[in-house]
């Protein structure tokens, strides 16, 4: 791009071909930019302002302030002076509250963040908020969720976002950390440092500062690109699985109040994997909607199990729900209608 600082053209550039890769955004569409005023989200925030006419889309600025830290109404006030600076609206909202004992931080501060971001593009009409994760986060991600053991989804790592993956847009995906740094240097940005990015209690900021650097010591050779790249190949399967996973649910799965049918032939016809995923998906689609998820690994053999047993049997399964197995269904429901599915189940047996 020319007349631009080169550090700043090769971020625009790389951005460019995401966004058009992923069909992000449309000609005419708002887009909401989350900005926690760190070098990655305030590179975020300029390249978008600097594509604005090239997309034809328009810009507004969101910041929430976790107030996790006594100095956090200073990172509000430098997001509110950039956003001023740009002429762009600005969006300001607070946690209420604060994690509870025991539970994860980094977990509570992305849940509140994500609550209140999708209140405001709800509220302003846009559609889509744009967050400021890299390269570098990618590969982090891909091996938290390696040590997490998520599968298949975990190894996806960060969706891009875009026409197939929803509201939520990565426009600095496939930008490097190093040429974000170098971009903020270029147009003399100061952007704030958080220091629970340094602070190796957090799991992430140990994968950065250690585990990330000692695998590139130990091979020689950059580590972070590879494992992107293939976060990108898992993530294709996967969206193919889940084609896959939606074509059978219409075919295998029905949905009566407060309960889910699964066809028992069709079931045991799949093969495990794929009738887990299945079954996994239909927890997601329905039965979470109003409690946690039973489906532990435990709960998917147990229903897998009585898909290819004889009617009348049942298992417990978690979050007081039950599994029971009719002449051609395996039935999930609430424990407080055990008793009448369970006569029916009999009933079934018996004809």
């Amino acid at each position: 791009m020319p007349g631009r600082p080169p550090a700043v053209a090769r971020v625009l550039t790389q951005a460019t071909a995401t966004m058009r890769a992923h069909r992000m955004v449309e000609p005419g569409e708002l887009v909401l930019v989350a900005v926690s005023g760190g070098p990655d989200s305030v590179c975020l925030l300029y390249t978008l302002h600097g594509l604005r006419r090239l997309f034809r889309m328009k810009i507004a600025v969101f910041h929430f302030d976790h107030r996790l830290r006594e100095d956090s109404a200073a990172d509000a006030a430098y997001v509110r002076r950039l956003a001023e600076r740009l002429g762009l609206p600005f969006h300001l909202r607070a946690a209420a509250g604060a994690p509870a004992k025991g539970e994860s931080v980094e977990a509570w501060a992305t849940g509140q963040r994500g609550n209140a971001g999708n209140d405001v593009r709800r509220e302003i009409g846009a559609e889509h908020t744009a967050e400021g994760h890299t390269l570098d986060d990618q590969a982090e991600t891909v091996l938290l969720n390696l040590v997490r053991g998520t599968g298949i989804e975990g190894l996806a790592g960060i969706d891009p976002g875009g026409a197939r993956q929803g509201r939520l847009i990565q426009p600095l995906l496939e930008v490097t950390r190093a040429d974000v740094e170098a971009f903020c240097r270029s147009l003399h940005l100061r952007p704030r440092r958080d220091p629970m990015n340094e602070d190796r209690r957090y799991l992430r900021a140990a994968v950065r500062h250690d585990v990330l650097p000692m695998l590139e010591r130990a091979t020689g050779r950059g580590v972070r690109e590879p494992i992107a790249r293939t976060a990108d190949t898992i993530r294709r399967d996967r969206d193919e699985l889940r084609e896959r996973t939606v074509q059978l649910y219409q075919q295998l799965v029905d949905e009566p109040a407060g309960a889910v049918r699964f066809d028992a032939a069709g079931l045991t016809a799949l093969s495990e994997p794929v009738a887990a995923r299945l079954i996994r998906f239909a927890a997601y689609q329905v039965l979470s909607i109003d409690a946690p998820a039973p489906w532990t690994k435990a709960g998917i053999d147990a229903i897998l199990d009585l898909a290819g047993g004889r009617p009348g049997r049942r298992r417990d399964l978690s979050d007081g729900r039950v599994a029971l197995r009719d002449r051609t269904h395996v039935v999930v429901t609430r424990a407080e209608r055990d008793d009448q599915a369970h006569d029916q189940a009999d009933n079934q047996a018996d004809k």
